[in-house]
Order: structure tokens, then C-alpha cells, then sequence
């Protein structure tokens, strides 16, 4: 098997997914969102502006939150794949998103725990 006409395959549907993004957040952030541990809606956006004037650690402990929920909404999305994607390509990320970004996970709750910060998914903090 020839492996550029694979290559090329990966990096078009890595780049089509990229724009494909982008364009969906552009038209309208608020449909890309996740729920926080209190069942309140957090959008990317709303994410984002509460991080915008926090600095050191209080910058810290909401981005790492926020990258927590984010992480794991990818991986919720990732376990659909084994059963419902055609293409190996996509069953192949899925289980690559499932790895990577269940390690990063728990780097980032490590990081939680050693500089004592507390898990602002569930807080409230966004409405």
C-alpha cells in the first residue's frame, strides 16, 4: 500500500475539520458549548471572556477547568466512533483523542491538586 496517497488523505480531512470549525464558530459561537457539573450551558465564547482580564493563577485554575470539560466533551464525542464511523481515518482519531486528551485530563487535575486549585466546572461561575 502506498502510504502518500494516505498522507494526503489525512491532511485534507485534518484541514477540511479545522475549517469546518472555524466556520461553525464564526457563524455562531454559541453553538459550540458544554455543560459544567452544575448542568449549566458554557459556551466556547462565554469560556473564553472569563479568561480574558484573569491573570496568574486565577487565569490558571479557570483554563484548566475549562480545558477539562472541553477535553472530555472530545472524548464523549470520540466513543461514538468504534460503532459509527465509516472511515478507519476516523475511527483511528477517535482512538487517538481518546488517549491523548484522557492523559491531559489527569495532567491537568494533577496540576489541580498540586497547586491547590479548585474545579471551576462545577461552580456556577458562568451563567
Amino acid at each position: 500500500m502506498e502510504t502518500k496517497p494516505l498522507l494526503y488523505g489525512l491532511v485534507g480531512f485534518f484541514i477540511g475539520g479545522l475549517i469546518v470549525s472555524l466556520a461553525a464558530v464564526a457563524a455562531d459561537n454559541r453553538t459550540v458549548s458544554h455543560m459544567d457539573d452544575s448542568g449549566n450551558e458554557m459556551t466556547m465564547s462565554m469560556m473564553t471572556d472569563e479568561l480574558k482580564d484573569k491573570k496568574g493563577d486565577a487565569y490558571d485554575e479557570a483554563f484548566i477547568s475549562y480545558m477539562i470539560m472541553h477535553h472530555q466533551a472530545a472524548i464523549d464525542m470520540a466513543k461514538h466512533s468504534d460503532v459509527n464511523a465509516k472511515h478507519d481515518e476516523v475511527k483511528r482519531l477517535s482512538d487517538e483523542i481518546r488517549l491523548t486528551q484522557s492523559k491531559e485530563i489527569a495532567d491537568m487535575k494533577d496540576w489541580q491538586r498540586q497547586w491547590n486549585y479548585r474545579d471551576l466546572s462545577g461552580s456556577g461561575m458562568v451563567h
